[in-house]
């Protein structure tokens, strides 16, 4: 019964990494040099994490999304080897991730404080 459970467990994490990869090539933001934080939409909590992020770091977004308008402007993509992989937007494209979660959580926490 466990190796069955674990079999089932090991299927589904594989397809579910399938379907994240999936979804990933069909977005086609890699083909533009986009990591996945790059694509985010502009809440008030990302424009706040995005204000606290490192100047190095907001420059390179800026570079890649400038990068991105162009080649939309000119309905063009990178050429492939400059395309960004599945594992290097699971490694870097998750920039602002540590800095968002710390937002909602202060978020959080002040609309809990004024509840009271």
């Amino acid at each position: 019964m466990a190796a069955t459970t674990a079999k089932s467990v090991g299927f589904l994490a594989q397809l579910t990494n399938a379907l994240k990869r999936y979804t990933f090539k069909a977005s086609g933001f890699n083909q533009l040099g986009l990591y996945h934080d790059d694509c985010l939409r502009e809440t008030p909590d990302v424009a706040e994490a995005l204000r606290r992020l490192p100047q190095s770091v907001i420059d390179e977004r800026h570079y890649r999304m400038q990068l991105a308008f162009q080649l939309s402007v000119t309905k063009s993509i990178l050429p492939k080897e400059q395309w960004i992989s599945y594992e290097e937007d699971r490694e870097k494209g998750r920039y602002l991730q540590p800095y968002l979660a710390e937002v909602i959580k202060e978020r959080k926490e002040r609309e809990a404080w004024n509840k009271k």
